[in-house]
């Protein structure tokens, strides 16, 4: 018999429990957070007289997206700090009028930072000289959309103390002009992020705190209410803490802490924090490390070279680059997992993917564990020895379905179209019985879980461009990527992912049926509404 106080029920819906295909209810009830239980609008009625109503009126709901790998507390410290590039300018024009407009009348000493700046939108890269009279001789800095590389100008490159004489930096490259030299002010992977260092040096956890509501309000616009902070800071970390102490944090987060800060990780292993640390609003699902790069930026390591255009100073034999040595990664992998830690590191290309799975195999072979959940974070070049390889070890591609609707097409001009055969491959993983959560890697890609789940079940870019439908996947099996195997991946399977009783009342309610809908408009299907415990934090009619 209900005993429980019933605060909200949920009626005349197609609500997909996502506990089996075609597994739908009328209804549920919610009760201090948590659905307590289903059936039918007369049924849940009936339960709860007094309840709050509400009501769906015939529309599906489902329940709310877990994004499993984005960035949103760096990108929540970059507002308000640094120019947003990632809805224009569109031309190189624009650019530089906006570059002239923001450094004119500032100390010279001011720095212009833009993020999420698209070469491939722009037509290429600006050249340092142009950079440097737009902001006459002023510090600039672009960074490109994937935190890999970015471009700058003179005055930017002598603040960190690169010059024609400087040597890569390990992990790193400084782009030349191969006839003169000197440096073209493109900087790779370490190069890049001596300068995003420099100008992140003072941001403070209220930096974080001041833009995370803006992230989270647009993410529970597409109906997420979890999210895996992938690469997580100090700072982040600090503000999550905070905010949720002070009731202002309206996503529920995991934290997957940055491998980038080692005094961080090594005070979480010292403090015996171990993976599900926390609560149901902020929980420690791992740490993650970064050894490989970017496909769209080609820098991400692949066994065989990059074809298409080069940008002026890459190397004409460019197989990618990877971000640390292999004994070095193989111990901190070890020591973490040892620490009871689920352990997440990116790997991209297929010698990328080969990197991670042996500092993985390493650990489990010194310390075998059967649910370590590790994961393979972006996952992308999954050829059928990798696909062998993830079964044998049970490791979790972390596939970053993003990629496929937002970057596919660099994609397929950097690796060629017969390569889409094996990129974000669902259909095989499924089949073999990979777990493949989908995400955003938000603000590497845009947020909407509608864009990678219309590339999953359609196998074309937002361009329409084909990756391969012999990878395509029904939409079940789609969401699945974005709300089970998300939950799974962060060993939060008991609480999230299916809104069944005894689970989390987080859903969302959509304009249109995702199941009986024209699959080629997956892309256009809109939330109405988001909950997160019952309550709502999004509403399109606000």
């Amino acid at each position: 018999m209900q005993t429980q106080s019933i605060d909200y029920i949920v009626i005349d819906g197609r609500i997909a429990t996502m506990t089996a295909p075609g597994d739908f209810v009328e209804s549920i009830a919610i009760s201090a957070g948590r659905i307590v239980a289903t059936g039918s609008t007369a049924d849940i009625r009936a339960l709860a007289p007094n309840a709050q109503v509400i009501d769906c009126g015939g529309r599906c709901v489902i329940p709310g997206f877990i994004d499993s790998h984005c960035h949103p507390d760096m990108h929540g410290a970059r507002y308000g700090r640094w120019s947003d590039l990632s809805e224009g300018p569109h031309d190189m024009d624009g650019l530089m009028t906006l570059i002239r407009q923001k450094t004119k009348d500032r100390p010279q000493d001011d720095w212009f930072v833009g993020f999420g700046y698209d070469d491939l939108r722009m037509g290429g890269y600006p050249t340092r000289g142009a950079l440097d009279a737009a902001a006459a001789d002023r510090p600039v800095f672009l960074y490109r959309r994937d935190g890999h590389l970015g471009v700058a100008n003179s005055a930017a490159l002598k603040i960190v103390g690169f010059d024609r004489n400087s040597i890569d930096p390990p992990f790193g490259r400084l782009d030349r002009d191969p006839k003169t030299g000197e440096l073209t002010g493109l900087l790779r992977e370490t190069a890049a992020h001596a300068i995003v260092n420099h100008c992140q040096r003072d941001f403070k956890t209220e930096d974080f705190m001041a833009g995370l509501g803006r992230v989270f309000e647009n993410f529970a616009s597409y109906g997420i209410t979890s999210v895996h902070n992938s690469l997580c800071s100090t700072h982040g970390i600090a503000a999550y803490q905070r905010m949720r102490d002070a009731g202002d944090l309206h996503m529920r987060v995991g934290l997957l802490a940055s491998g980038r800060e080692d005094d961080l990780i090594e005070a979480i292993i010292r403090s015996g924090w171990r993976t599900g640390f926390g609560d149901e609003w902020v929980r420690l699902t791992g740490v993650e490390w970064c050894p490989d790069c970017s496909t769209s930026g080609r820098t991400a390591a692949y066994y065989d070279p990059y074809i298409g255009p080069k940008v002026l100073g890459e190397p004409d034999d460019n197989r990618g680059m990877l971000l640390y040595e292999a004994g070095d990664f193989n111990e901190k992998v070890l020591r973490a997992h040892r620490a009871g830690l689920l352990v997440g590191a990116d790997g991209v290309g297929d010698r990328g993917i080969d990197f991670v799975l042996d500092g993985f195999e390493h650990a489990l072979t010194q310390h075998p564990t059967n649910d370590h959940r590790m994961r393979v974070e972006h996952c992308c070049n999954v050829t059928p020895a990798i696909l062998k390889r993830l079964q044998r070890l049970k490791v979790i591609c972390s596939s970053a379905t993003g990629f496929a609707y937002d970057l596919g097409d660099a994609y397929i001009r950097n690796r060629g179209a017969e390569a889409m055969r094996h990129m974000w491959p669902h259909r095989t993983m499924i089949d073999a019985g990979v777990i493949a959560p989908g995400h955003s890697d938000a603000p590497v890609c845009h947020p909407n879980p509608m864009r990678g789940i219309h590339s999953m079940v359609n196998r074309r870019t937002a361009s329409g461009a084909d990756l391969g439908d012999q990878e395509a996947v029904t939409v079940y099996e789609a969401l699945q990527a974005y709300t089970v195997l998300g939950a799974w991946a962060g060993k939060e399977e008991h609480i999230k992912g299916t809104l069944a009783p005894g689970m989390l009342a987080d859903f969302a309610i959509l304009e249109e049926d995702i199941f009986s809908m024209p699959p080629e408009r997956l892309d256009e299907l809109r939330v109405a509404e988001t909950y997160i415990g019952g309550r709502c934090i999004f509403s399109r009619d606000d």
